[in-house]
């Protein structure tokens, strides 16, 4: 299935790419590869996340060894991702 992302989650996308560049940059060829195995996870099994605890129609499934959650809604026709959240932020997406 194709997997979109959604404007909202652009400045959590580049949040992520600076982070594992810039302040984290042992980690960030990992982390890259970490996150494009769980894009194809995921277009091959869309509902492999758990439902969001938000309530809302919402997924979500974490990039492993990384605090960044994939907020994802599957549709008929594609995922969509709605952010990239960093747990270490607090509060809700």
């Amino acid at each position: 299935m194709k997997i979109v992302f959604l404007e909202s989650s652009a400045p959590d996308v580049a949040w992520f790419r600076f982070y594992h560049q810039s302040v984290f940059p042992e980690g960030s060829r990992r982390a890259g590869l970490q996150f494009k195995a769980l894009q194809a996870t995921l277009a091959a099994n869309p509902y492999a996340g758990h439902p969001s605890d938000t309530g809302r129609a919402m997924r979500e499934i974490t990039i492993p060894r990384t605090p960044f959650p994939l907020i994802y809604r599957v549709t008929p026709l594609q995922i969509e991702v709605l952010r990239l959240w960093d747990k270490r932020r607090g509060g809700t997406f």
